[in-house]
């Protein structure tokens, strides 16, 4: 309960000025207050109608839509002028967020004067037979606190043959899949080692 609804309800027992001072409100305040009543019922009501359509539009869109999006759809339909600023007001109380695409990090600053490595699989990452080719795929894991996680994958021919996972982004990491794949299957490829592929699958 707020203070002017208290003033309100005790105003009979104990006067307007004495719970105005026990309080710490003006009286002309809460003559204000008290005065607006009406106006701020048919705002609450205007509010939530609008809510109401805002939760249409954010349906429609299967809850991607945000603050611009829904207020521009808003005033094509509805025919009227919406501020974005309501808009994300009345969206924030009710809980509904549009989808935000997460930023892209970078996670590999190329050394110009570092020669690439070859690629001698000419990109060609298919394979008719087990221990043919091995590459390798560096994916980053979204995790709690906006952290990345890198997990790099080594392939083979038709299914995946080893799997490293690392907080860090150090070499090793890198390194150590394609280095358990060769483990599991002693017989390298004569092309080219998992190391050399690793890097031409990178560049």
């Amino acid at each position: 309960m707020n203070r002017f609804q208290c003033v309100a309800d005790l105003r009979a027992e104990h006067g307007v000025k004495r719970l105005c001072q026990v309080l710490g409100i003006a009286r002309s305040s809460f003559y204000y207050w008290q005065a607006t009543v009406l106006t701020r019922a048919a705002r609450q009501a205007a509010d939530e109608k609008l809510t109401t359509r805002i939760a249409a539009v954010h349906a429609a869109s299967d809850g991607t839509y945000g603050v611009p999006r829904i207020t521009a759809e808003l005033r094509e339909t509805g025919g009227e002028s919406v501020n974005h600023k309501k808009v994300a007001r009345l969206m924030k109380t009710a809980g509904i967020a549009g989808f935000r695409l997460r930023r892209k990090h970078r996670t590999t600053v190329a050394d110009p004067a570092t020669a690439k490595a070859p690629d001698l699989i000419g990109r060609d990452f298919t394979a008719t037979e087990v221990n043919t080719k091995y590459v390798g795929d560096i994916t980053y894991l979204p995790v709690g606190g906006g952290t990345q996680t890198p997990k790099t994958s080594q392939a083979r021919a038709p299914r995946p043959s080893a799997l490293s996972c690392g907080s860090r982004w150090p070499g090793s990491t890198a390194a150590s899949a394609p280095n358990a794949a060769t483990a599991r299957w002693p017989r390298r490829p004569s092309s080219c080692s998992p190391r050399s592929t690793t890097a031409a699958r990178r560049a």
